[in-house]
């Protein structure tokens, strides 16, 4: 088996900024009352970018930041819920746009767990020899699935990509995965796709395909399993929770960050935030996070991170890894 590194990271979000203030002149809403709940000052918005566009930018980004070619490519996953269409895949719009014609292409659906299971997904390629070098988007214009006169969503979500290159290494990168899924869990988190429509349907309610949430349910549920999958994800390893350096964590709430960290007994300041600018941008909120950290230089040779996901299906997931660049 091959170790697997992240070389090379890349984001993108729209130009668009939305603040609580613009949001409270087409819904019943504050900044006040957003902020103090959820952490979110702003986030930006899609008004000419679908999703596929997104994740190109933030792919060429990666590419140049790993130097590496887009002929060595040869595996492309895009995380989203949000796709341009139901076919092609938004990992074969990626490839048309940037070259990588030497690269199998799909995307994976695991909402807001999108990204980790799209890492677990390149990593396995790489590590059983399968690929060499993979690019890994996470990609959502949530602004589209929206009902914006629901305040109970629509303040909480924004657009964005991001995007990491993995390479086969003889230095250890990922150390360890976990990830898990439950199904009986489908009603807290959803939004509905394309309604049953032929000549021999019967009786079929056209469903509207936009965000739903059971806040109380979804904010009790992410404060359980995080702490779980950051135990799962150091069990059999030779590391604690305190050796640690950064938890990088889907950005869905930094109060509900605040309660982890000290449920866990660690500290806020190895949590990294940038939800107060971005909102919720569901399977690009980690790699975003990740590629601000990494040209902030707040991440350095060796640190050690825990990245955690968590989302609709209900579905969650966390990567250990060591960081090389």
């Amino acid at each position: 088996m091959h170790e697997v590194q992240i070389i090379g990271t890349g984001s993108f979000v729209p130009e668009k900024v939305i603040t609580n203030d613009d949001l409270s002149k087409i819904v019943e809403t504050s900044d006040e009352w957003i902020f103090s709940r959820t952490g979110i000052k702003e986030r930006r918005i899609s008004t000419k970018e679908d999703t596929s566009h997104l994740a190109v930018k933030a792919a060429q980004k990666a590419l140049k930041n790993s130097e590496i070619s887009k002929e060595d490519i040869d595996l492309i996953i895009v995380a989203t819920m949000t796709p341009d269409y139901f076919m092609p895949s938004t990992a074969c719009l990626v490839q048309k746009e940037i070259g990588a014609v030497n690269a199998t292409c799909f995307d994976v659906s695991g909402a807001c767990t999108g990204f980790i299971y799209a890492l677990n997904t390149g990593f396995q390629y790489i590590r059983t020899g399968q690929s060499k070098i993979a690019l890994i988007i996470g990609a959502d214009t949530y602004s589209k699935i929206l009902d914006w006169s629901d305040r109970s969503t629509c303040v909480l979500f924004g657009d964005g990509a991001g995007a990491v290159v993995l390479k086969q290494s003889t230095k250890k990168g990922i150390i360890s995965i976990y990830t898990g899924s439950d199904g009986t869990g489908d009603k807290l988190l959803t939004c509905p796709a394309v309604s049953l429509n032929n000549p021999f349907a019967e009786n079929i309610e056209a469903k509207k395909s936009v965000v739903s949430m059971n806040g109380k349910e979804v904010y009790r549920f992410a404060t359980t399993i995080v702490p779980r999958s950051i135990e799962k994800v150091l069990e059999n390893t030779i590391y604690k929770k305190e050796d640690i350096d950064h938890y990088i964590l889907h950005q869905a709430n930094a109060r509900m960050m605040d309660v982890i960290a000290k449920k866990m007994d660690i500290s806020i300041d190895k949590f990294y935030k940038n939800i107060d600018k971005y909102g919720n941008t569901s399977a690009g909120s980690i790699p975003i996070a990740i590629d601000e950290m990494n040209h902030k230089s707040i991440l350095k040779k060796d640190d050690l991170l825990i990245l955690v996901g968590f989302g609709g299906g209900l579905t969650w997931g966390s990567v250990l890894l060591q960081w090389n660049i």
